[in-house]
């Protein structure tokens, strides 16, 4: 009988597997999007919900469903994960399916759908800012807070504030647009919705563990005494 070469759970490797996936496509999402149509079009759109209306629309509304079931997908410790879970999916559809408005031409109902779009949009940044800031540095009770889950903390806070920062620089340079006068050519809205993007991919690819795994105990016993950890 053929045997594995080290025990382990087929549920948790699915369950990691899973949370790398999110991060990827996340990671992906933004330059999947751009990058077909500015080779060729030569340019680039002034949001990341823009490209709904460019030849990328299936790429642009089939990455936030696959977000939005795996985000369905996902579970914690407690209840507050999966109810933050549960909203950023939901939102995550409402992304997709209740587009921006059109930047010309845009009709009343249009518009209406643009600012619905808008509100799932905020939503959905926000619950992710709060899987990084508070609900992946949590801790199971009874288990040791180890060097490498105090880094992944601290990577958690910075994608955290990175996507809260992104949203506050978006909304002031889309009302008052003081970023024109310095760079004019540049669109803050693809801008910070990649930032946000970038940051929530890189949170759950840190806790899907492809990056800061803890050490297992073995490893950390080879090293030389009186080597820090």
């Amino acid at each position: 009988m053929m045997k594995a070469q080290k025990p382990k759970d087929p549920i948790v490797l699915s369950y990691l597997t899973l949370r790398k996936a999110v991060g990827i496509v996340a990671l992906a999402l933004p330059f999947a999007v751009t990058i077909p149509w500015a080779l060729r079009h030569h340019a680039i759109q002034a949001s990341i919900s823009a490209y709904y209306y460019t030849g990328t629309r299936n790429i642009f509304v089939g990455a936030l469903c696959a977000i939005a079931m795996f985000m369905l997908c996902a579970r914690g410790y407690d209840s507050w994960d999966e109810t933050v879970g549960i909203v950023s999916a939901i939102c995550a559809i409402g992304v997709a399916f209740a587009p921006t408005a059109p930047a010309t031409c845009a009709t009343h109902l249009q518009r209406v759908t643009g600012w619905i779009h808008y509100s799932f949009a905020a939503v959905l940044f926000t619950s992710l800012a709060i899987f990084c800031l508070f609900l992946f540095r949590m801790s199971a009770q009874g288990h040791t807070v180890t060097r490498r889950k105090r880094i992944r903390n601290r990577v958690y806070t910075i994608c955290g504030i990175t996507i809260l920062l992104s949203m506050i620089l978006l909304a002031v340079t889309t009302l008052l647009h003081p970023i024109k006068f310095l760079l004019p050519h540049l669109a803050p809205g693809i801008f910070f919705e990649t930032t946000s993007l970038l940051a929530f991919g890189i949170a759950w690819l840190v806790k899907g563990e492809a990056f800061l795994k803890d050490e297992s105990p073995g490893h950390r016993a080879s090293k030389p005494a009186g080597q820090g950890m």
